[in-house]
């Protein structure tokens, strides 16, 4: 049985998943997991390979989506797309997104997804502000 929290982030991801095929992008995996960590969705699109976390927030929380992926959260994504990428060559070139879906207070309707691309590097440094 599914927690709160787990059926909050499914829904965001969907959203992420509907909005980036309407962008063009072709989703590779979804929720790939690691020791080390887990990326919500892969995908790929113009000679990107993109690795894309996910942040499911009610309106006006505390701490937002895109504040919430922290360096530590980076350094997760960045070493589980590197496992992913050892078992799965490609000549893409890899990209960090971050989506950011606000939800409802009811937490079932989405009301906004914010998808942030390129949002940080493989060494960690935020390029969003």
């Amino acid at each position: 049985m599914k927690t709160l929290n787990q059926k909050k982030g499914n829904i965001g991801e969907d959203a992420v998943c509907n909005e980036l095929v309407k962008r063009g992008h072709s989703i590779i995996c979804r929720n790939y997991r690691k020791r080390v960590g887990e990326i919500d969705i892969i995908s790929q699109k113009d000679g990107f390979i993109v690795f894309t976390e996910v942040k499911t927030r009610k309106y006006n929380s505390m701490v937002s989506g895109l504040e919430a992926v922290n360096f530590s959260k980076q350094r997760k994504i960045v070493l589980t797309a590197d496992a992913y990428l050892t078992e799965n060559p490609t000549s893409l070139q890899p990209r960090y997104d971050i989506a950011e879906v606000t939800i409802a207070e009811n937490g079932i309707v989405v009301s906004r997804v914010d998808i942030y691309e390129d949002a940080f590097s493989a060494d960690g440094i935020y390029t969003v502000n």
